[in-house]
């Protein structure tokens, strides 16, 4: 493989077992430190930005784990009363923009400063909180999301790009692991905080709470040293001096993206991204309409429940203690990845980072075809244990073998990069993956559905005569069947399992594109340098 001298210092080796230096680029993976040799070489301001992730993450999935609940709970329970489909296009336009931005300005981030953008990041996002708060309708919702998504956007290349350059190839695979892990601290705490506030309190505390949480981080702030700071003012200061020729941002991004073991990886993981945040986006209202937790709190806690509230903000049960929450169920995902993805780290570490990817991807496509074929609460939390294997062997490495693979001067720019598939992928799947639910799975749609059947007129079901959220209600009132009895038969009725179906098929093509790339960029790899 050619390549010019703007390309310097990526270069290509013959042999896997070759380690080159520390701040070298190769497309070969290298041997990596074992698991607590790699812990004890992570640099100090390695867990100074693991502290900022944790709490930014803390505070967005404190919203983002409710949002679809918030949005789709019928007005009567203080949600906004919209539809799957409706909450698609917010998706869409949050996804979209919060994958768009970092592709424009992770650029800026290596120009101007990792310690910059953190905070300017920051202070949107507070903003963006409050204005959740303050505007308590579907479109205060909306441009509070938009805000949000701007902020973590801005947010995202100088964590990473910081976290690249104080980490070292030997290190990257363990790194990258429990960065993910404290990550999932917040993400496992959020949500927990978040329900135990909506179901107390309203929602208004949520948002407000999420806001006080993410001022944590201007504390954080004060103790972090940027790496690679003296570089970026020496060559700052160069180009003042009118040594070295300031390059157009885009100009290099483009040549950069010319790059074809780049620009075919961006290819695929948009096709993975797709997949992967049904877990978010569509899950809880899936667990929420159809999976019956009522009978694992009788296996924890007999047919009583609990009212011990230790057990009920841990498990985020409902205020009675009588039934698990959507969020309870999908934070599992969050715990697991807390408590274990450093052992997951230790293994990946011994796999090529191909390899990682594609057996996290089947691992992924299992779960999804799981949550598809039965509503049984055992089956959603296997599922779940599943799918968050799948994620600590794939998701992590995703980015390490991005950060590994640029230039040192331009890591942040490659991941910004990083959100190209985001942006396809996540944009998409915001869209796609409510609709197709609305079309195969929604509650909501078939209780109207049946309430047809059972004698009401098609004026009485529409949503101006009947909300959005209310029509299952109305159809246990009309038949005074229970709500068990229903749920099972509107789920024999209909394919509700096709929508997770879909999503895995997709995966399924993800992993054969992640192991045909792995096998060329082997070839690749092993060609004579130019």
């Amino acid at each position: 493989m050619s390549h010019t001298p703007a390309d310097e210092p990526t270069r290509v080796v013959r042999d896997e077992v070759t380690e080159p230096p520390a701040d070298a680029t190769t497309l070969s993976d290298v041997k990596q430190l074992g698991l607590w040799a790699s812990i004890a070489s992570l640099s100090y301001v390695f867990w100074i930005v693991g502290g900022m992730e944790m709490v930014e993450r803390l505070a967005y999935y404190g919203v983002r784990s409710v949002a679809t609940l918030y949005a789709t709970n019928p007005v009567s329970e203080h949600g906004l009363g919209v539809t799957m489909t409706t909450f698609g296009t917010l998706m869409f336009c949050w996804n979209l923009l919060q994958s768009l931005i970092p592709i424009l300005t992770g650029g800026l981030a290596d120009r101007y400063g990792y310690k910059l953008t953190i905070a300017i990041s920051t202070a949107v996002k507070i903003f963006a909180y409050l204005l959740m708060a303050w505007l308590p309708t579907y479109w205060g919702f909306f441009l509070g999301a938009m805000f949000l998504a701007a902020g973590t956007a801005v947010f995202k290349p100088g964590i990473q790009g910081t976290l690249i350059r104080s980490t070292s190839r030997r290190n990257s695979s363990m790194a990258w692991g429990i960065f993910y892990q404290t990550v999932n601290i917040g993400g496992w705490i959020g949500p927990l905080i978040a329900l135990h506030n909506r179901a107390n309190y309203g929602w208004a505390p949520v948002f407000y709470t999420n806001a006080a949480i993410i001022c944590l981080n201007f504390v954080l702030l004060l103790t972090y040293r940027e790496p690679g700071k003296e570089e970026r003012l020496a060559r700052q200061q160069r180009i003042r001096d009118g040594l070295e020729p300031r390059r157009s941002l885009v100009l290099e991004s483009l040549a950069e993206l010319k790059k074809p073991h780049l620009t075919l990886y961006l290819l695929i993981f948009s096709l993975w991204w797709m997949m992967f945040p049904m877990l978010w986006d569509v899950l809880p209202r899936y667990i929420a309409d159809w999976v019956n937790t009522v009978p694992m709190v009788h296996r924890l806690f007999g047919p009583e429940g609990t009212s011990n509230p230790v057990w009920k903000f841990l498990l985020g049960m409902d205020a009675q203690g009588q039934s698990i929450q959507a969020e309870g169920i999908v934070n599992i995902n969050a715990g697991m990845i807390m408590f274990t993805c450093f052992l997951f780290a230790a293994f990946g570490a011994k796999l090529r980072a191909t390899t990682s990817l594609c057996l996290g991807t089947v691992l992924i496509v299992l779960a999804l075809a799981l949550f598809g074929c039965s509503r049984g609460v055992g089956i959603a939390m296997l599922a779940m244990v599943i799918f968050s294997a799948g994620e600590m062997l794939a998701s992590p490495k995703f980015h390490e073998f991005l950060g590994n693979i640029a230039p040192p001067d331009k890591k942040a720019m490659w991941i910004g990069f990083s959100h190209t598939p985001i942006l396809i992928g996540w944009a998409t799947e915001g869209k796609l993956g409510p609709f197709l639910y609305h079309v195969f799975s929604s509650k909501d749609a078939f209780a109207r559905q049946m309430l047809v059947e059972r004698g009401l007129t098609p004026e009485q079901v529409t949503e101006k005569a009947l909300p959005i959220g209310e029509a299952f209600k109305k159809l246990v009132a009309v038949t005074g069947e229970s709500p068990e009895q229903l749920t099972q038969q509107l789920y024999q009725a209909h394919h509700v399992g096709m929508t997770w179906y879909i999503f895995a098929a997709i995966g399924v093509c993800a992993a054969l594109m992640i192991w045909q790339y792995g096998r060329w960029i082997r070839r690749l790899a092993a060609q004579p340098a130019v």
